[in-house]
């Protein structure tokens, strides 16, 4: 399974620091291993990875590809993401 990062993803890990950069790109390997997490609430489409206590990874499989669409460094930013769908 391949892994493909957004644009969103991509601009939020340039923002991260290197050692949490690395931990995402460690958790997106063992998802395109070993898929797929838990889902989110409210039947959202999408699945969410914890990558360290406050850190957060969301991503969707689609066909034989891992799509990452978040990669939030902060539980206070994947809180406010995550309360726009309520």
């Amino acid at each position: 399974m391949e892994a493909v990062f957004s644009e969103n993803a991509e601009k939020e890990l340039d923002d991260a620091d290197k050692g949490l950069v690395r931990l995402f790109l460690k958790h997106a390997e063992k998802l395109r291993e070993m898929p797929p997490g838990r889902h989110l609430r409210f039947g959202m489409p999408f699945n969410v990875e914890n990558v360290t206590k406050q850190a957060r990874m969301i991503y969707q499989i689609g066909g034989n590809k891992l799509y990452v669409l978040h990669c939030f460094k902060t539980h206070k930013e994947y809180e406010r993401w995550y309360s726009s769908f309520k």
